[in-house]
């Protein structure tokens, strides 16, 4: 099956859950992650803004107070920065209609233990299916020594993905 398609598979069973019954699956993948020994010993965490359709990390968000939390900004057509998260106040409505942060602008990326990174489908080989930007990709290709987790609804999971030299392998995909 070929990217579009699989992206547009992904979006027919996200459409078959409520928003209720994603925040409840959300919920679950969520606890998963912060049951790992590296969540849980990680000082600094890239993260992600969730869009409606995405595992909601707006828990971590509220509770990860002990942790530097860097949430991307796109900035242009191609590229991504990491900004500083120490509250909703530090975020705006930016490119896509996500939520991006405005806090300082983070560029010691050697200080990042681990990413954590959405996507519309994760494989077991840990291959990830964007939404077809490359935003990610494109960013994390510069920072291969960050570990990088997946996050994911169960449905989210495929049995291969479609890849290439450009795609971002994750460490680790949590559902």
């Amino acid at each position: 099956m070929r990217k579009a398609e699989l992206r547009q598979l992904i979006r027919e069973r996200k459409r078959q859950f409520t928003p209720q019954q994603l925040e409840e699956l959300s919920l679950a993948a969520v606890s998963s992650l912060m049951k790992l020994p590296r969540i849980q010993q990680a000082k600094t965490i890239m993260l992600y803004h969730p869009l409606p359709d995405e595992v909601s990390t707006l828990p971590l968000l509220e509770q990860w107070h002990d942790k530097t939390l860097l949430l991307p900004r796109v900035i242009d057509d191609e590229h991504m920065e990491l900004r500083r998260y120490s509250g909703p106040a530090d975020l705006q409505q930016g490119a896509f209609g996500i939520m991006e942060p405005c806090g300082e602008l983070f560029t010691d990326y050697q200080q990042i233990d681990v990413a954590i990174v959405p996507g519309m489908a994760f494989d077991d080989q840990g291959n990830r299916l964007g939404r077809g930007r490359g935003y990610y990709d494109r960013f994390l290709s510069r920072v291969p020594y960050i570990y990088k987790i997946g996050l994911c609804f169960r449905f989210q999971l495929v049995d291969e993905l479609p890849n290439s030299e450009n795609d971002i392998r994750m460490d680790l995909v949590i559902s």
